[in-house]
């Protein structure tokens, strides 16, 4: 049995934990916002609140400090852009045009023959990018590279529109929704496509086959 068989997509890329933190701060802003009567200003400190506090749990439980205070910089800014702006659901704005971003950058190392899922994969193995001379394996990240920036287009068509039509509670809840549930189908059906593309003789993701030279 080789080593795609043995050691799934998500195992490498680990759990839904990063995914569900990031999910409720929102939530907690939709949740602040109708409980207080529409105050932004209580939303924004619930979000803050809640990203501070989830941020000490992952310190706690070994994330890295500089990872944390990125994610609650994010939801500091976000509540920042509806309290400057006045508008609640603009506090939903910054996480439409991070996965647009998102999209176009996945989309992009496709193109260049960079995707970012060998990147991110050979980095966790510790082949870095010795995985860029395999042909299978190239292939196969880029095939599989296709459904993340499909998540990121689904959030930004889904958040986008209910960002334009002011349902802030909708959005708080659907940027839950569309969080870790969406993340573990998406690596899902990135682990199916890997194992679909590669060869069945190849000895797997931690184990890059060089292309063989050309017989002179």
């Amino acid at each position: 049995m080789t080593d795609t068989r043995q050691e799934s997509l998500a195992q490498l890329l680990g759990g839904r934990g990063g995914a569900l933190d990031a999910s409720l701060p929102p939530l907690a802003f939709a949740l602040g916002w109708v409980l207080a009567d529409q105050s932004i200003a209580v939303g924004a400190l619930a979000a803050v609140g809640c990203g501070v506090v989830i941020g000490f749990v992952r310190v706690i439980r070994g994330d890295r400090p500089r990872a944390v205070l990125v994610s609650v910089a994010l939801i500091v800014l976000a509540a920042y852009v509806a309290l400057q702006t006045g508008r609640a659901e603009d506090f939903f704005l910054l996480q439409v045009f991070l996965n647009a971003a998102s999209a176009l950058v996945w989309s992009a190392s496709i193109v260049v023959r960079w995707p970012l899922l060998g990147v991110v994969v050979g980095l966790i193995t510790g082949q870095k990018f010795r995985w860029r001379h395999d042909p299978d394996l190239m292939r196969a990240y880029r095939v599989a590279s296709w459904p993340w920036v499909g998540q990121y287009v689904l959030r930004v068509l889904v958040f986008g529109a209910l960002w334009m039509a002011g349902q802030v509670v909708v959005l708080g809840f659907m940027r839950a929704a569309l969080s870790w549930p969406l993340q573990v189908a998406c690596i899902a059906v990135s682990w199916w496509l890997l194992r679909r593309t590669l060869p069945k003789d190849h000895p797997g993701l931690r184990h890059p086959r060089p292309k063989a030279p050309a017989e002179r």
